[in-house]
């Protein structure tokens, strides 16, 4: 079955809900001004474009979505490192309307109904188009069965923490977080290390049989990629958003 196209948008939106997610990681949710939906299937990104007229500043950033096709807003997960797209959300504020969004794009995307076993490969802010997925799945009331790997450098890095766990109980859905940076004293009594083939054969044993997607950086998704390849899985069944 093919996806549904979609219809490309551009409208002007306005910030509603900021919150810090992580030390480097803030949720910021944008509504239209004209109160519309975004016809998107999970997985997709959209263009966001600051637009201030009276510096004649115009920036612009890709970003994929993290919340859910049915809901009336649209979240992102953003990294605020030092960067002139950045700076901006850095200091902004709810209410902030000097906003344009533009999409969606991409083809990486989910449909539930037809990806019934899948695996997800995500590394750090990469989890913000598996958040969308997982949320489709869990207003479908789908029974589509994941098994979610997810690398952070640290324990505090962990993002959307209360609501993964939530997914956890409520979805069909094996979460597995990996700290790559453990350091003593911190509590983590989690996997450690990079994710490899030997930790996907060791934590995901039926991964033959699951269509993987990868996002996040652009060295993490090449790991992933090259790790798949290596385990003898098509070239052609993988789906990545890679980015960086």
């Amino acid at each position: 079955m093919d996806p549904v196209p979609v219809q490309l948008q551009h409208k002007q939106y306005f910030i509603s809900y900021i919150n810090k997610e992580t030390p480097d990681v803030s949720l910021f949710r944008f509504e239209a001004r004209d109160a519309t939906k975004v016809d998107f299937r999970p997985g997709m990104f959209m263009m966001v474009e600051y637009c201030d007229d009276s510096t004649c500043t115009k920036l612009s950033r890709a970003y994929s979505i993290a919340s859910a096709p049915q809901q009336n807003f649209l979240e992102f997960l953003i990294g605020l490192a030092h960067g002139q797209f950045t700076s901006h959300l850095d200091t902004a504020k709810v209410g902030d309307d000097k906003y344009y969004i533009t999409g969606p794009y991409g083809q990486f995307a989910f449909t539930p109904e037809v990806n019934k076993k899948v695996l997800f490969l995500a590394g750090g802010t990469g989890l913000a188009p598996f958040m969308s997925m997982l949320r489709e799945i869990k207003l479908l009331g789908s029974d589509t069965d994941v098994c979610m790997l997810y690398s952070i450098r640290c324990p505090n890095e962990i993002i959307r923490k209360a609501e993964l766990d939530e997914l956890s109980r409520q979805t069909n859905m094996k979460l597995s977080v990996t700290v790559t940076r453990p350091q003593p004293g911190d509590g983590w009594t989690g996997e450690t290390g990079h994710i490899d083939a030997d930790k996907i054969k060791r934590l995901v044993p039926d991964y033959a049989q699951r269509t993987p997607y990868i996002c996040g950086p652009m060295a993490f998704s090449k790991a992933m990629r090259d790790a798949l390849i290596a385990m003898g899985v098509p070239t052609t069944d993988i789906k990545a958003d890679i980015w960086g």
